[in-house]
């Protein structure tokens, strides 16, 4: 990972997790799954990207924070074709 503090990654993971749950599904997860899928897709994102040959996330800035929401909706769209398909055949 970058050399950021854990709270940089808490506060980019609200961020980046709060405006994709916007984008997905019109409404937030909550704070504190904002903040993990914002994390979780910061991760994600720098994977996808750095596989793809270009930089991943590089501190708190716009590109680690574009990065991180398209994880983050990578994130949610498994999220909620797990959690749709569970939650369905109850």
């Amino acid at each position: 990972m970058s050399g950021m503090s854990i709270i940089g990654w808490l506060v980019l993971g609200l961020i980046a997790g709060f405006i994709a749950s916007k984008i997905v599904n019109k409404s937030g997860e909550g704070v504190i799954l904002d903040i993990v899928l914002g994390i979780v897709g910061a991760v994600v994102g720098g994977f996808i990207f750095n596989a793809i040959g270009h930089v991943g996330v590089t501190g708190f800035n716009l590109w680690s924070m574009v990065l991180a929401v398209i994880g983050v909706i990578v994130v949610l769209a498994l999220y909620h074709a797990v959690a749709g398909r569970s939650g369905s055949s109850i």
